[in-house]
Formats: structure tokens, C-alpha cells, sequence
């Protein structure tokens, strides 16, 4: 994978950690933080935890707790992997 998209997150979000049904992941989440979209510090981790394990790139605990909406999250994974050459 040479990127990491929104997209990408969002497939995420629905298969490791779960989604609040009356939560709208369809639309223009970039910039919605991720406490309004239901998602508290513990499944920030698991995110980034599972992203981790699947990019194989390192993703900080800080950081991610850092990243108060998806989009900062995607450039952070994106920065991630192009430090890592990939």
C-alpha cells in the first residue's frame, strides 16, 4: 500500500472497532472530530493499533490521541509510510 486514505479509515472503523448505527461515516468525515463521531481515546488506540499491524509502519500512542479527526490521522499514517519508504 503506498497510501493510506480516508477511505481506507473509514473500512476501518466499521470492521475493527464497530460504528454507533445512527453514526454517518458516508460523508465528509475529514474534518469531523472523532469524539462526535462516537469514537472515545480507547478506540482511537485500537485504530491505530490496527492500522499498525496491517501497514506494517509504527503509529505512536501519542500521536494518534494527538490526532483529534480522521483526516489528521490519515496524513499522520500517510507521513508514516513515506518515512518508511513506502
Amino acid at each position: 500500500m503506498s497510501s493510506f486514505t480516508l477511505e481506507d479509515l473509514r473500512a476501518l472503523m466499521r470492521e475493527t472497532v464497530g460504528v454507533d448505527e445512527s453514526v454517518d461515516l458516508t460523508g465528509d468525515i475529514a474534518d469531523v472530530e472523532f469524539t462526535a463521531l462516537g469514537y472515545d481515546s480507547l478506540a482511537v488506540l485500537e485504530l491505530a493499533g490496527c492500522a499498525q499491524r496491517i501497514l506494517g509502519v509504527p503509529i505512536a500512542d501519542e500521536v494518534a490521541l494527538d490526532a483529534p479527526t480522521p483526516g489528521t490521522f490519515v496524513a499522520y499514517v500517510n507521513k508514516s509510510l513515506t518515512e518508511a519508504g513506502r
